[in-house]
């Protein structure tokens, strides 16, 4: 019931995932069974579910006041699936508070891990790098951003298929010394960590000439970058027309442009990265963009179902057991 055109593209990403798998999934849909019902009517639903949960947290609700309230929500029953061994991963693209704060209640964190982090996905010139935290840890301690780097990492080598991970801190320039007093903290205890390989501060305008795999900063920060990055898909778009109303291209030069700026464009997409994990937390759980289309839940549901076959909980549960 998550998102801005739930349930409908939901359902339809969900049946749409289970369709394109490459090996099975059992997909099970918590809302109103009616509403659900309907939804799934003009679909062929096989490998779908549905669990009736008839309360709905909508997204401008306050997070802990609507998880206690409404214990009967698809949010609040799909993560007690999760915890009782009946679901292998959960997904949202609702309230994303609401699932920070049923997690860690219903869930909790794993051993050793101080706070959950949310990454993101920034398109480089040679690949992906990730970028945590971008918005669940707004005030942070260095020892935080170190958990952070470690989680990132072992995101990467799972996920990404990165042998040795690079881990950068963002700073504001790249000596050493630079920066507030928690990037300073910070870097010393990266540089510190023998399981990291730190390669020292990236600024900004690096990350997308791929500085580091791994790029860690506190919540305000990254949701401060990961906003800005968001407006290149609508901004960009807009100046690419005004230039081209100033010029004198024929109608194939103009398409050719577009075609150009579109391939660009889809690397911004969030639809394309499949939602982003909770990481930290004693279960698999993905958050998408209030704004999915049914593409962007199909990618969801497959990325988290990747996450949940290649045990990227149980790989840094046991990463924390060896360094605390």
């Amino acid at each position: 019931m998550g998102g801005d055109a739930a349930p409908t593209v939901v359902v339809e990403g969900a049946v749409r995932a289970v369709q394109q798998a490459s090996s099975p999934i059992q997909m099970l849909l918590f809302g109103p069974e009616a509403a659900l019902q309907a939804e799934l009517a003009s679909h062929d639903d096989a490998g779908v579910q549905i669990v009736d949960a008839p309360e709905v947290i909508g997204m401008a609700e306050a997070p802990v006041a609507a998880v206690k309230a409404k214990p009967r929500s698809s949010i609040h029953l799909g993560l007690s699936a999760l915890r009782q061994g009946q679901a292998d991963a959960f997904v949202s693209a609702g309230n994303t508070g609401a699932v920070m704060a049923a997690s860690l209640f219903i869930l909790g964190r794993l051993p050793g891990v101080a706070r959950p982090s949310l990454p993101a996905y920034f398109p480089t010139t040679e690949g992906i790098c990730l970028v945590l935290d971008v918005g669940s840890n707004m005030d942070c301690k260095p020892e935080h951003l170190l958990q952070f780097a470690r989680m990132g990492a072992i995101f990467a080598q799972h996920l990404f298929e990165v042998e040795q991970p690079t881990v950068g801190l963002l700073n504001v320039g790249e000596e050493p010394g630079k920066g507030d007093e928690l990037v300073k903290a910070t870097y010393l205890v990266l540089e510190q960590a023998p399981d990291l390989h730190f390669v020292g501060n990236v600024e900004g305008r690096d990350i997308m000439h791929h500085a580091a795999d791994v790029v860690v900063c506190d919540g305000f920060v990254g949701n401060a970058l990961l906003k800005f990055g968001e407006s290149m898909t609508t901004a960009v778009p807009i100046m690419i027309r005004q230039v081209m109303a100033g010029l004198d291209l024929s109608p194939a030069q103009q398409q050719a442009i577009r075609e150009v700026f579109g391939g660009l464009q889809k690397r911004f997409n969030p639809e394309e990265y499949g939602g982003a994990p909770l990481l930290g937390l004693d279960g698999t759980v993905f958050i998408g963009h209030g704004r999915s289309s049914a593409r962007a839940i199909e990618r969801l549901i497959l990325r988290a179902a990747q996450a949940a076959e290649l045990t990227l909980t149980r790989s840094i549960a046991e990463a924390f057991h060896t360094v605390v």
